[in-house]
């Protein structure tokens, strides 16, 4: 089949903090992204807000580069997918694979391949796509170099389809520090820079091992929506790559829908992305992506096609979700007053209906209330995202506790199952095997590298790992790091403890009083400041025993005109535990919802009145 010579369509993919988009940056950069005059941006293709709170890639975007070096025969456009790294976000991963031909796995010199790195690995290998190991921070002064090689290629040959070619373990390895924009084809030593101070043999290796686009000469119009993004000026614009023919701006084309209909409609616009811009192009041949406007509601996976001869191309698939939660208007005594513009039932089934247009990796499904919905997600840090920005957007939410996702096989109740990879100090291995152990774990390896640090592998359910990080993080004293993957599914391990502490729930409503959070704090541990406007049925703090206790928190002292020889003693408040919105969602328990508006999140329980909390606890019993 002929071939594209003078394009490459490339992803990197990377465990989460490995590297990925600082590489980009450096690709970016030595290749002449910037004007002489514009500011060089750090990780510039995180561009949303919570991209660059949280340091993490959230969706997959598309970037391209002009390479005019060595291997180049005068110059050839390199697309780049940047792509997340947390395995929450792996609908993103899978999307962008359906956009290229190969892909970079990028893995950290010292942490070495990571449950993410094991999941885009496999991804790519069922594909059946070329690979390019690049080694990123050679320069760590903990580095391994030759050691994380040796377990990549344990990583492969553990992955790699028996109907894979023998080539596939033959790939280039590619030794780089993306943050000092240096690569080299040559092993340094253990905590030095590359002896190249540039990137090209990554870009030589890029053009030797990444085949180019082929296509078919005879075949009509075909190009897939991979994508989806927005313009103040043309509305919707789909991302699409050209499969088969040629797209061109004004065209004709049959628009072939995920339910089966055909619609012929135009293309109003065709943008081609140079750089970090789109720029107004006229047409767009195989291999290429591009953005296209004139079809207001077309969604991801589907095709566009020649209108004469439409040929629909296969939807783009995603793995099952695992983790669920109730996602419904604000109910409490305080909706409305906190600078929620958007708190009707229209308005959020509206937004998540519009959520499910560009993230494939969600589902939303109906519940016995009019007013909430099941939302469905690869793991909780994706759902906690997706209310995050909803909270920013102006809505007011209740969000009910995680829930995971089980199903049927072969008459048995299955529930989903995390592989879990910790790294932590030694001292705290008794700790967290402990700690995984209630939570139905099981140890399926350990390494101990012999730098005081040791790495364990579980398999955990993963209603297990809902509250586990922040218990994990207190009590290996905030050393330890965890990462979690999804790995399948396995029958019902039977119930499973919380957690061991109760609530401090408010019995009234009213502000809360420093006199009566100073004699509660030895109950527990406080969640709000003096000041703070409660209502009954609100948590205000996590009780030291394992029972709920409803205490009353805006209680004042009484006052007397009877003088004291001794002065009062005022104790002082210890500051109150402030909980994040991910925080707060794995504190939860069953009967216990988070209260989410533009200002503020609150714990509160699913029944606010006591009383009625009493009668349910009895009938359940």
């Amino acid at each position: 089949m002929p071939t594209r010579s003078d394009l490459r369509n490339v992803a990197i993919v990377a465990h989460v903090d490995h590297g990925k988009t600082t590489l980009v940056d450096a690709m970016l950069q030595q290749q002449g992204a910037y004007a002489e005059h514009e500011e060089v941006t750090e990780r510039v293709m995180d561009s949303g807000d919570l991209e660059r709170e949280k340091g993490i890639t959230i969706l997959a975007k598309n970037t391209a580069v002009r390479y005019q070096g060595p291997g180049s025969d005068g110059g050839v456009t390199i697309n780049i997918i940047d792509t997340p790294g947390h395995a929450d976000f792996g609908g993103e991963v899978e999307r962008g694979l359906s956009m290229v031909d190969a892909v970079v796995l990028l893995v950290d010199a010292s942490e070495g391949p990571l449950p993410q790195t094991r999941f885009v690995l496999r991804k790519a290998l069922s594909a059946k796509m070329p690979v390019i190991l690049v080694v990123n921070k050679v320069d760590r002064p903990d580095a391994r170099i030759a050691e994380v090689v040796n377990e990549t290629y344990d990583l492969f040959m553990d992955l790699l389809p028996e109907d894979a070619d023998d080539d596939a373990l033959d790939f280039p390895v590619v030794y780089a520090s993306a943050k000092a924009g240096r690569a080299s084809l040559e092993q340094p030593a253990d905590g030095g820079l590359p002896d190249n101070d540039n990137l090209i043999p990554l870009f030589q290796t890029i053009m030797e091992h990444v085949p180019a686009p082929e296509y078919d000469a005879d075949a009509p119009l075909q190009a897939h929506v991979t994508n989806l993004d927005s313009s103040p000026f043309l509305g919707r614009l789909a991302l699409v790559r050209v499969k088969n023919g040629v797209l061109k701006k004004g065209q004709q084309v049959a628009w072939m829908k995920r339910d089966g209909s055909v619609e012929r409609v135009k293309v109003t616009e065709l943008l081609i992305t140079e750089a970090l811009e789109r720029k107004p192009g006229e047409q767009a041949g195989p291999g290429d992506i591009v953005a296209i406007a004139g079809m207001s509601d077309i969604m991801i996976g589907e095709t566009l096609a020649d209108p004469d001869n439409p040929i629909a191309l296969p939807l783009i698939t995603v793995d099952e979700p695992a983790i669920s939660m109730t996602i419904g208007t604000n109910t409490s005594p305080l909706a409305g007053r906190e600078k929620g513009t958007k708190v009707t039932a229209r308005l959020v089934k509206d937004r998540l209906d519009n959520e499910l247009i560009g993230n494939v990796s969600i589902r939303v499904l109906p519940t016995d209330r009019p007013d909430a919905w099941e939302v469905q997600g690869r793991g909780e840090l994706a759902l906690a995202i997706l209310v995050e920005q909803m909270r920013r957007e102006g809505y007011e939410l209740t969000v009910g506790k995680p829930q995971v996702v089980t199903k049927q096989i072969d008459g048995k109740l299955h529930e989903p199952v995390e592989r879990l990879t910790i790294d932590t100090p030694e001292e705290y291995l008794g700790t967290v095997t402990q700690l995984l152990a209630v939570r139905k774990g099981r140890m399926e390896q350990m390494i101990n590298h012999g730098t005081g640090w040791v790495r364990m592998e579980f398999l955990v359910p993963s209603r297990g790992l809902i509250g586990f990080r922040t218990e994990f993080l207190t009590d290996t004293r905030g050393t330890g790091i965890a990462h979690h993957v999804f790995e399948g599914y396995e029958p019902w391990h039977g119930e499973i403890s919380t957690r061991p502490s109760g609530s401090l729930v408010a019995d009234r409503a009213g502000a809360a009083s420093s006199y009566a959070m100073t004699s509660l704090q030895e109950r527990g541990t406080l969640f709000i400041d003096p000041g703070t406007e409660v209502y009954e049925g609100m948590i205000v703090g996590e009780n030291s025993r394992d029972d709920d206790m409803d205490v009353n928190i805006t209680k004042e002292k009484k006052q007397t005109n009877v003088r004291s020889s001794t002065a009062d003693n005022f104790e002082k408040l210890i500051p109150p535990k402030k909980l994040s919105l991910e925080q707060s969602l794995e504190f939860c328990r069953e009967d216990e919802c988070v209260e989410i508006t533009p200002s503020a999140v609150r714990i509160r329980k699913v029944i606010l009145d006591s009383g009625e909390r009493a009668r349910a606890a009895r009938k359940r019993g």
